[in-house]
């Protein structure tokens, strides 16, 4: 049955991809695909985390498209590290790096970040996150500068620059940016701008960016003031996970709080 589905999903697909890639890779990407990666096509969503009941099959698919794919390699690695073969995914994601995969290089700077599989090097970790980060990926930019110290990043101002490069075509930095221009930091508080992006990552199914949406509509910030949006973004952001967006629902749900003569809460009524 599970091999008749992956039939079905290929064929599916192969008018889009018009032999423009293999099927190896057709399917490696549709089980293994990080939906961060700006090397991933835009009609791809990708997954969060590779499911236990696609590991077998992504590895496989990965691995036969690895050798002429770099983000390939990145999702075979990915597959490698959900089955916690970390040996496995480190060697793939090295291999990608090297053919210059930033998602790959963010990765390997987790790991010696956080000294997860590998020794401890936070000088090889900021290396890998500044290589990254200069190749347009947000993530790379948001963990140098979580990291600290260094060099580009841990000027803010820069870190808008390099995520305004990459939020051209990548919804992570369109978020991150948001993020940046909603709380003034490296420069100064534009809502609507903050908004458009925002607007934007959501399009794409960005969970924080869906919860973002909610609360500027909710608050009215950057646009119109709708409590029916707001919802209806919470509701999308909560969907995909969002704790802050089920958070939201549930304010909206039990507006208002009854206290006591001390002004302790005791109960909230709902809708």
């Amino acid at each position: 049955m599970r091999k008749l589905l992956y039939a079905i999903l290929f064929a599916a697909a192969m008018p889009a991809v018009a032999h423009a890639q293999s099927a190896d890779l057709v399917l490696c990407d549709r089980l293994a695909a990080d939906p961060s990666d700006p090397d991933k096509p835009a009609d791809v969503k990708g997954v969060a985390e590779v499911a236990a009941s696609d590991i077998a099959t992504a590895i496989k698919f990965c691995r036969q498209a690895a050798g002429s794919s770099r983000r390939a390699m990145f999702e075979l690695g990915r597959a490698y590290a959900a089955n916690r073969q970390m040996t496995e995914a480190i060697a793939a994601w090295r291999k990608a790096a090297d053919r210059g995969s930033t998602s790959a290089m963010v990765e390997l700077g987790v790991l010696f970040g956080t000294g997860a599989g590998v020794a401890k090097d936070e000088a090889q970790a900021r290396k890998l996150f500044q290589r990254a980060a200069e190749g347009g990926n947000p993530r790379g930019v948001t963990n140098l500068a979580a990291l600290g110290g260094g060099t580009t990043p841990s000027d803010p101002a820069r870190a808008r620059e390099l995520l305004g490069k990459a939020a051209e075509t990548n919804a992570e930095a369109q978020y991150q940016l948001g993020l940046m221009l909603s709380n003034g930091t490296g420069g100064n508080n534009d809502d609507v701008a903050a908004r458009a992006l925002f607007e934007k990552a959501a399009a794409q199914h960005h969970a924080g960016a869906l919860e973002r949406m909610g609360a500027f509509a909710e608050q009215g910030r950057g646009g119109p003031k709708d409590s029916a949006t707001a919802k209806a973004y919470y509701e999308r952001a909560a969907a995909l996970g969002d704790p802050d967006a089920k958070k939201a629902l549930d304010r909206l749900r039990c507006p208002y709080a009854i206290k006591d003569k001390r002004g302790n809460v005791v109960t909230n009524l709902c809708f």
